[in-house]
């Protein structure tokens, strides 16, 4: 693999969103750490099907792929096992506003936040949500994930990078390091989820 690979989005969903979501279950059954950042929306590990239908009907449109969104949806959710087989390790961080950005409404919303925080009691899984108040030591950035120590992804609106250089990796980690040092976890992330539910009416 190159050390680092710029892959735009229409060489990859050639055959079409599921197929690309299938293809990655071995990235993910081999990573033991897994660190992930999202600024704008819940990770893929910790979705339910019906946000993620709402998210991946939505991509599919937008790019103009091929309907396959129950393939797709399928393979994203597939990959929820290492949060309960194996010995991987999850550590989540989302910026507060994940909570705020109704994906399919507010009864997708309200399922999504209870799946959440049910994901967050998982034994191996840390989930740290970074209020909208709290003092800036690092600046909200693209949403990324860390395999192991091996690469990280980040994706674009045209393309993924993946990124497999040692130096670049660290700062990755150090940027997630920084991130969640300033995010609340247990008692004070559920009241977060709480207060978004209420927004809801």
């Amino acid at each position: 693999m190159n050390e680092e690979q710029y892959v735009p989005w229409s060489t990859v969903t050639q055959t079409g969103l599921g197929a690309l979501q299938h293809s990655e279950w071995p990235l993910y059954e081999r990573t033991r750490r897994f660190r992930i950042y999202e600024p704008g929306v819940v990770p893929g590990l910790a979705q339910t099907e019906a946000y993620a239908t709402a998210l991946m009907s939505r991509i599919i449109a937008f790019y103009g792929l091929p309907d396959d969104t129950a393939a797709a949806v399928a393979g994203r959710l597939g990959r929820q096992r290492v949060l309960r087989e194996g010995d991987h390790e999850v550590s989540m961080v989302i910026e507060e506003w994940v909570l705020r950005a109704i994906i399919g409404g507010a009864g997708v919303m309200r399922e999504q936040f209870d799946h959440l925080a049910a994901v967050a009691e998982l034994p191996r899984v840390t989930l740290g949500i970074i209020p909208m108040g709290v003092p800036r030591a690092m600046w909200p950035t693209t949403g990324f994930f860390l395999f192991d120590d091996a690469q990280a992804r980040t994706e674009l609106p045209e393309a993924e990078v993946i990124v497999t250089t040692p130096a670049e990796i660290d700062i990755y980690a150090r940027t997630h390091a920084e991130l969640a040092g300033m995010a609340v976890y247990g008692e004070q992330a559920r009241a977060l989820i709480e207060d978004a539910r209420a927004a809801l009416g």
